[in-house]
């Protein structure tokens, strides 16, 4: 795919309502247990992007049925759990890290073998902190070196039942065990020290599985009973939270601005963005809150505001991972300092998050301090980043880091160009068009 610059700069103030594309989260995983439900689920609200399509993709190889029609509205007709089939060519997971994670999971205890590609971006991400529990299940793993992609999963079945501590606070590995765990016999289990996002456990509850969630300890102990059967379901996926971010952060920092997102999926674990923002001082309202598909759901409200910069509580990060590097532009802006620890995460997504945002805020002007696990910024008090006439931010083809700065550029003194616009395809495919509509200039 070539690539696609696209300079953003300061205009007037953005106002309007929209809607942003569907759950990223919520859409991988209704596409995987629709696929191994018996019947057809309807899903309603899929998120398009080039991440979920390969969820699909992997999905059909491997024997469902998934078909979108004229509506928009996706049907998936299962082939029942411990019913995927051998795929017959490799899997290409695109840049999506959750896509291959937790397929890495279902794969592991079937007997089949599959094997994982990705583009350059996901080829450097480690995936060994997947490969060690599913190693215990049974399941075995030719990598390439480091853990990376390309790899090939051989399953095993019937699957060993473990009970595994996450050594790391992660959704994606907790998911890929449960998701085991689905096709073992017994009662396989995950302590979790950290709470993290739990869509698959609400999920996996929604469409029958047999998955409890105890307090023990101070840990999170879900436990499932395999060789499930699950029941074909109607979903809706609510607005992904972590794309509602970018235009609602830019609503923040636009002098003037009164922006409404609708249908925004506040699940606890997922709102951890909202919850800082609004200790910073933002002006944000949650509007006609509801529950949909057992998901928190609302439209939420964002006028300019004067935020103050704040030490952000580690434990809180779990909730708010991926959306660090808008949080940092935000805290750019702000009157004073903001703090930042326990974020070793970052360091291992589609880029290595904390140097590339600390590189780019300071070529913004931006006093910032990269530490190991985390930045500390100074805060501009609202003055507009400087630019010196303009620059061009290299985004590593990282979407999030591209759509970061190109609402940077929408408060800068001159023009941010972004060297590729093309991977926030993966996650927000109506990003441009949708600022657009806001009235950003870009």
């Amino acid at each position: 795919m070539s690539s696609q610059p696209a300079r953003f700069k300061a205009a007037g103030p953005l106002r309007g309502r929209i809607r942003v594309p569907g759950d990223k989260s919520i859409s991988h995983r209704s596409l995987m247990l629709s696929a191994l439900a018996i019947g057809e689920s309807r899903i309603e609200g899929l998120l398009e992007g080039e991440d979920v399509l390969a969820t699909a993709a992997a999905m059909r190889a491997m024997g469902a049925t998934i078909e979108r029609d004229a509506d928009g509205v996706w049907h998936v007709s299962g082939v029942g759990v411990g019913g995927l089939l051998q795929p017959g060519n490799a899997l290409d997971m695109g840049n999506s890290g959750t896509s291959t994670r937790l397929l890495m999971g279902l794969v592991a205890s079937h007997a089949i073998t599959a094997t994982f590609v990705g583009d350059a971006s996901l080829s450097k991400r480690p995936m060994g902190r997947v490969i060690e529990p599913l190693s215990r299940m049974g399941a075995t793993f030719s990598a390439s070196p480091g853990g990376r992609l390309p790899l090939m999963v051989h399953g095993l079945c019937p699957a060993v039942p473990i009970e595994y501590r996450l050594p790391v606070a992660s959704a994606q590995v907790k998911s890929a065990v449960l998701l085991a765990g689905l096709n073992a016999p017994g009662i396989t289990r995950v302590i979790e020290p950290i709470a993290t996002r739990d869509h698959s456990e609400r999920m996996l509850r929604g469409f029958g599985a047999e998955l409890t969630v105890e307090e023990v300890d101070g840990a999170r102990l879900i436990s499932i009973r395999g060789e499930a059967e699950l029941r074909p379901q109607q979903i809706i996926v609510p607005g992904d939270p972590s794309s509602a971010a970018f235009p609602i952060v830019a609503a923040l920092l636009v002098p003037g601005s009164d922006v409404v997102v609708e249908n925004v999926g506040l699940n606890p674990t997922r709102a951890g963005i909202y919850e800082v923002l609004r200790a910073m001082g933002a002006d944000l309202t949650y509007e006609n809150e509801r529950t949909v598909g057992g998901e928190p759901v609302a439209d939420i409200r964002a006028r300019h505001s004067t935020l103050t910069g704040i030490e952000v509580p580690p434990d809180i990060a779990p909730s708010m991972i991926d959306e660090f590097p808008i949080l940092f532009v935000a805290a750019a802006l702000a009157e004073g300092r903001t703090v930042t620890r326990g974020l070793e995460e970052l360091r291992v997504k589609e880029s290595d998050r904390l140097a590339l945002m600390a590189r780019g805020l300071a070529r913004l002007g931006v006093e910032v301090q990269e530490t190991e696990d985390g930045l500390v910024i100074e805060g501009r008090g609202g003055a507009p980043f400087s630019t010196n006439g303009g620059t061009t931010i290299a985004a590593e083809l990282d979407h999030r880091i591209a759509m970061s700065f190109a609402i940077a550029g929408l408060v800068s003194s001159a023009p941010v160009e972004i060297d590729d616009m093309s991977p926030v395809a993966t996650s927000f495919p109506t990003f441009m068009p949708l600022m657009h509509s806001l009235g950003a200039d870009a």
